[in-house]
């Protein structure tokens, strides 16, 4: 017990202090996760909204499928895209292996279908006649989307939640496409896993404390919202 304290100790001083690798570590996860949800949610969000108002063939399929990539795990993700990115492959001339770009395009995959799968779901538990009767009214699609996604954004806000959530502490795609360089593409995941194989857990420590403050912090962000958005009768 003495030594968990005086390691959860000495991680509090890593990071307070400002120690410029562990700051650095910590940059690069957010970086890199940041953009590959800025990216991924849009089209994701879309795509869900097809789903759930428009009928074509092969929409079930489509549906399926999404659902079955929730469960595919990280390490697969990494090891396609790691044969995809290598010299041997077919994007080898692109030289996107070892970089920040490839970790993004990783977790792009890994968080996509958890956006479209959690959107769909929370659209399709909507009132389906709120789009009806903006169409009605007179209202573009667009507009009327733009209708529909307000009545359900506190389920679109826990699907974006929980995909960056799962990409900013997945360890399988990032390691295998990023190499875990320091300074250039060491996430805060890889970082954990390399110093916890060292046997050195302060840092290990350190990083898994952001990570935990910053669930916490986004949980708190979302329940505060919901909050503001209840009906009080």
């Amino acid at each position: 017990m003495d030594d968990i304290m005086s390691a959860s100790l000495q991680a509090l001083n890593l990071l307070f202090s400002g120690d410029t690798q562990v700051w650095r570590i910590i940059s690069v996860s957010f970086s890199v996760s940041l953009k590959a949800i800025l990216i991924a949610t849009l089209p994701a969000i879309a795509l869900a909204f097809v789903l759930a108002y428009y009928t074509f063939p092969g929409r079930r399929l489509v549906i399926t499928l999404f659902n079955t990539a929730l469960a595919i795990p990280a390490v697969v993700v990494g090891l396609t895209l790691y044969l995809l990115l290598s010299r041997s492959g077919p994007f080898g001339e692109l030289h996107l292996l070892f970089t920040q770009d490839a970790m993004v395009i990783g977790q792009i995959i890994l968080c996509f279908p958890l956006l479209v799968a959690m959107s769909h779901a929370s659209l399709q538990s909507s009132d389906q006649r709120a789009w009806e009767t903006a169409i009605t009214l007179g209202a573009s699609p667009f507009y009327a989307a733009i209708t529909v996604l307000k009545e359900v954004r506190f389920g679109l806000m826990a699907a974006v939640i929980a995909a960056f959530g799962r990409i900013i502490a997945e360890v399988g795609s990032s390691m295998m496409v990023g190499g875990n360089i320091l300074n250039h593409t060491r996430n805060i995941p890889t970082a954990i896993a390399l110093e916890t194989s060292k046997g050195s857990f302060v840092q290990g420590i350190a990083l898994g404390m952001v990570l935990l403050t910053m669930a916490l912090l986004l949980n708190f962000v979302l329940t505060g919202v919901q909050g503001k958005g209840e009906v009080i009768h």
